[in-house]
């Protein structure tokens, strides 16, 4: 499959589009604060309309393939979930196909997985990029409000585990133990903290307090009370991810600031991919799939 077409995040907050050439180099790109949350029921062709209307006009036939929460339940067209192990041809005849004003659209699924330990897991957005991250066969980590790490063997998806690390930073930054933080954060002294705090004895719990204790004790800085948190959180996810998957180095799909971050949780052998060429590769990829 050849072509130009329109490649599509829509996710919770925003909405990000890309008019890829039949080349696969990006002509043009677009992004706006219209996350599906914020879209009235029935009011998605209407917004597609909008903010596409100038590549919509240029092709009368472009096709655009979307990926992201725009297929969830609460989105506009609910895709059913495939299940791990899957590959881009799977996610391609999960697909849910729809006409807008003669383009074709293509909402890419979302992908399920039960572990061997009863665990039951969901994504919608991260399997597009882990197929998109040239990864094989090994893990990729793609930190985020809920990070994921996910298993891949022979170029599909076979498992993977969600982590809340992003949601728990943000409950936690409104906390009553983070009443003492003051502004500037100041990264050196919470950062190397939280780390130490994440290998002690007890766990993450025992050391989420530690954010305001050790300021009353005078051992850390108020300025350092948030950055202290998140170096927590991740340091604590790494260890959990480790307890599964072993001392095994992932590819890292992230962007500032996240990929510093989890580069020193990771002790900084990790190979990097931006999350835009992850999701476009894979977008790519699921199109040109052969079923």
């Amino acid at each position: 499959m050849s072509g130009s077409f329109i490649a599509l995040d829509w996710g919770t907050t925003r909405l990000r589009g890309w008019l890829m050439g039949p080349d696969g180099a990006v002509r043009d790109d677009m992004a706006s604060d219209d996350g599906i949350q914020l879209v009235k029921a029935g009011g998605f062709e209407a917004l597609l309309r909008a903010r596409l209307a100038p590549w919509l006009a240029g092709d009368p036939t472009l096709p655009i393939w979307m990926a992201g929460m725009v297929g969830s339940r609460n989105g506009w067209i609910e895709v059913p979930y495939v299940s791990a192990p899957c590959s881009a041809a799977d996610l391609k005849r999960g697909a849910v196909r729809h006409q807008l004003d003669g383009h074709e659209v293509w909402l890419v699924p979302g992908v399920s997985h039960e572990s061997a330990d009863g665990f039951f897991d969901v994504m919608r957005g991260e399997e597009t990029m882990a197929l998109g991250a040239g990864v094989r066969d090994g893990l990729i980590c793609q930190p985020g409000t809920h990070s994921k790490w996910i298993e891949m063997r022979d170029g599909a998806i076979v498992g993977f585990a969600t982590f809340i690390t992003g949601e728990l930073y943000a409950a936690m930054s409104a906390s009553f133990i983070a009443r003492l933080a003051e502004a500037p954060d100041n990264e050196e002294p919470g950062t190397a903290q939280g780390r130490i705090a994440a290998r002690a004895a007890g766990g993450v719990l025992r050391g989420l307090f530690q954010a305001r204790a050790r300021v009353l004790g005078g051992v850390l800085p108020a300025c350092g009370v948030k950055p202290f948190i998140s170096s927590l959180l991740v340091a604590g996810e790494v260890a959990g991810a480790q307890q599964l998957y072993g001392a095994v180095t992932p590819t890292l799909i992230a962007a500032a600031p996240f990929d510093a971050l989890y580069r020193q949780a990771l002790g900084g052998r990790v190979t990097l991919v931006t999350p835009q060429n992850a999701l476009l590769e894979g977008l790519r990829g699921i199109r040109e799939a052969v079923l």
